[in-house]
């Protein structure tokens, strides 16, 4: 053995530590910086400024999917008012949940301190329809024409009893903010399909009930971990679809034109400086943000459609902000590549008055939804866009406060509630899932959250045990480190 190599072997930790410092501090530099420092000459390690992409991840095998349009209905819509039925509870009317149903379950601070928990049957009347014999609630006559086109997944659940941290499950996969959530994650794998228009788009529906609406916030809609671009542009309902998105008065295009350049500019110079990949983002969004000014009056003006899409959506689709409205806008945008449109509809915390708000809240979503599903399939799109509807959990068998036969409330419910979706490649009248006589917990084929966002991430195109960011040591997914599965009985 050579003097060198018995140095080499013998060499102590403290020795190695003070002749390697600069390489350790360069090697956590490089670390930090990313792959646009370790790139190779001549090799593309980062975009170019300005360059928009196809997808970040290639599929891992064929997807069925080019759009979502997410329904997502804020507060918990009652199951057991629409599509849960349950005609024996009416044998039980007022008389207490029994604990053996109970069984020691969670309650939110609205009623643990009940002295009683009386039974409260669904007041509406419910009917079988199509050829799956779903059963679907009065309120909801237009939803009851196309049952054979939808899958109803009754066993859905989830651990988060309050909205703040069910929404944010549903939404991202955690019940902490800050991860990035569905939208975005299809934004960062499939990418955008038009240059003039957001991959990813939110809207806030206007309810025509305002009882009791429920606080939410762009953190539901953010990045989180990924890149800023993957984030949702909101479209405000009323007035400009987006905030200062036209040109201050007096500044002609051309003078606008001409700022951008000179900003685009100055970030490509700190683009290439640096390297963080946030300046590039910020140089795709002033960009598109000059294309949305011809894009976005188009796709917001109405004035084209004809009658016939009114008469389909019902007249609410004249009215900006009505969801009717939001849902037609919806169909207008993936039809022009948008991937993925979130709307949220909100007053569906029926802590009380459910007589009095629940057909409103129906009235609301029940033609439009039937019309934007209608509408896909009219154009040949219905099996490329997943529509999904549902909210973050559901509602109790018991009342809330008072109880009479004609009205009563629900308090929150995550042990078991009700989703649909219809088209992108799942399996139209379909039902599945069971839940127990009181609907309150779940006797078969149980649907967590992770198993739903499996699935539609397998209708994308994607193993969500694969489809991940390294980030703090970590490959992030959307469907977490615990077990998911794909329903493969309701894909088609």
């Amino acid at each position: 053995m050579s003097l060198f190599n018995e140095f080499a072997q013998n060499i102590t930790r403290r020795h190695f530590f003070s002749q390697g410092s600069h390489l350790l501090g360069g090697a956590a530099l490089a670390s930090l910086a990313g792959e646009s420092v370790l790139a190779a000459p001549g090799g593309k390690a980062k975009l170019q400024p300005g360059e928009r992409t196809s997808g970040a991840v290639p599929t891992h095998f064929p997807g069925k999917i080019k759009h979502v349009i997410y329904l997502h209905m804020v507060g918990g819509p009652p199951q057991i008012d629409l599509y849960d039925h349950k005609p024996v509870m009416d044998q039980w009317y007022d008389k207490d949940l029994p604990e053996s149903i109970r069984r020691g379950q969670r309650l939110t601070t609205m009623t643990s301190g009940q002295t009683r928990f009386p039974i409260a049957p669904s007041k509406f009347k419910f009917e079988r329809c199509g050829e799956s014999g779903m059963s679907v609630c009065e309120l909801l006559p237009w939803t009851r024409k196309m049952v054979d086109d939808m899958v109803f997944v009754r066993s859905m659940h989830t651990e988060a009893i309050n909205h703040e941290p069910a929404i944010s499950y549903m939404q991202t996969g955690n019940q902490i903010t800050g991860r990035p959530c569905l939208g975005a994650w299809m934004s960062y794998g499939l990418g955008s399909l038009n240059n003039n228009l957001p991959t990813f788009v939110v809207m806030v529906a206007q309810p025509s009930n305002t009882e009791q609406v429920q606080a939410i916030s762009a953190r539901l809609w953010s990045s989180g971990y990924l890149a800023g671009e993957h984030a949702a542009t909101p479209f405000r309902t009323s007035g400009d679809p987006i905030l200062f998105i036209n040109n201050p008065p007096g500044v002609p295009a051309a003078v606008r034109r001409k700022t951008l350049d000179g900003l685009k500019s100055l970030n490509e110079l700190n683009y290439n400086l640096v390297g963080d990949p946030e300046t590039h983002t910020r140089i795709q969004q002033y960009e598109l943000a000059f294309r949305m000014q011809a894009s976005v009056p188009e796709l917001t003006d109405l004035a084209c459609e004809p009658e016939s899409t009114f008469k389909l959506y019902g007249e609410a689709a004249r009215k900006p902000g009505a969801f009717a409205n939001t849902a037609l806008l919806a169909r207008r945008m993936v039809e022009r590549g948008v991937r993925f449109v979130q709307i949220y509809h909100n007053n569906w915390d029926t802590h009380a008055n459910v007589a009095g708000r629940l057909p409103d809240q129906c009235r609301d979503v029940d033609q439009a939804t039937y019309g934007l599903i209608q509408d896909l399939k009219q154009r040949g799109m219905f099996d490329e866009t997943l529509v999904i509807w549902g909210g973050e959990f559901g509602r109790t068998i018991y009342s809330q406060g008072g109880l009479s036969k004609q009205n009563y409330g629900r308090d929150h419910h995550p042990r078991c509630f009700t989703m649909w979706m219809a088209g992108g490649g799942f399996k139209g009248g379909t039902i599945y899932g069971e839940t127990d006589d009181f609907s309150y917990n779940i006797v078969n084929e149980p649907v967590h959250i992770r198993d739903f966002h499996a699935t539609v991430l397998h209708q994308m195109g994607y193993d969500h045990e694969r489809f991940s960011v390294k980030r703090q040591g970590l490959d992030q997914r959307l469907t977490g480190v615990l077990p998911a599965r794909i329903i493969n009985e309701i894909l088609a």
